[in-house]
């Protein structure tokens, strides 16, 4: 009687679809908030009559070009939707994991609406509009669905400073709670300055994308 021999098998663990697709998911809210930026720096530059000093970037949606901005609004609430869906699996169980999501995606979601009712024409974009803004009501919707969205982000931040406390981010944590501050301070400075509110929606797309890293990539209780 002969014994074979037969030499183990390695086995190869492939990752969970579920955490496969959160990885993913987070990888789009990462990138949703530069891409929006960079799309409108690119746009305000080569755009006749746009200037960052007096025009808001959701002007851009308005004219024959005025598509690209639309689109841009469309593809960045689709990434932050996916994003929330990600952090809600990257922080399910622990602190900020239900309302944190959830708040990241109302902020998406409000990116929808300010594509599906463009902002008002003013201060003289696109070329021939008034100096003065006459709100309607799309725009009206446009600005409250703006004011839900950067409202529910700030506080998404103070909500996310958990996670980030319990991972060991301690100073992500403080500088997670003092983000809004800056945010809110541009949309208060918006009537004197439009570059002002600018700076304050750029700095809150850009320290989501840099929290929503920092969640994805540190394990608890680090």
């Amino acid at each position: 009687m002969t014994d074979t021999l037969t030499a183990p098998r390695r086995v190869v663990s492939a990752a969970p679809p579920r955490r496969s697709a959160a990885r993913w998911a987070l990888a789009g809210g990462v990138a949703a908030g530069p891409l929006f930026l960079a799309a409108g720096l690119a746009q305000g530059f080569a755009r006749d009559g746009f200037g960052f000093t007096r025009n808001a970037i959701s002007q851009l949606a308005l004219g024959e070009a005025g598509w690209i901005q639309t689109a841009s609004f469309v593809l960045t609430g689709a990434l932050l939707v996916a994003g929330a869906a990600g952090l809600r699996t990257a922080l399910r169980g622990g602190p900020g994991g239900t309302w944190g999501p959830v708040l990241v995606g109302v902020f998406g979601v409000s990116f929808w609406v300010a594509g599906a009712f463009p902002a008002d024409p003013g201060a003289g974009f696109p070329a021939g509009a008034p100096e003065t803004t006459v709100m309607s009501g799309h725009g009206a919707v446009h600005m409250v669905g703006g004011m839900i969205g950067y409202l529910a982000l700030c506080a998404a931040f103070v909500v996310l400073a958990r996670p980030l406390a319990a991972r060991g981010l301690r100073g992500w944590a403080v500088v997670s709670r003092v983000v809004p501050v800056a945010v809110l301070a541009g949309f208060t400075a918006s009537a004197a300055s439009v570059l002002a509110f600018t700076v304050g929606a750029g700095l809150g797309l850009l320290w989501l994308s840099a929290a929503t890293a920092r969640l994805a990539g540190a394990p608890t209780g680090r």
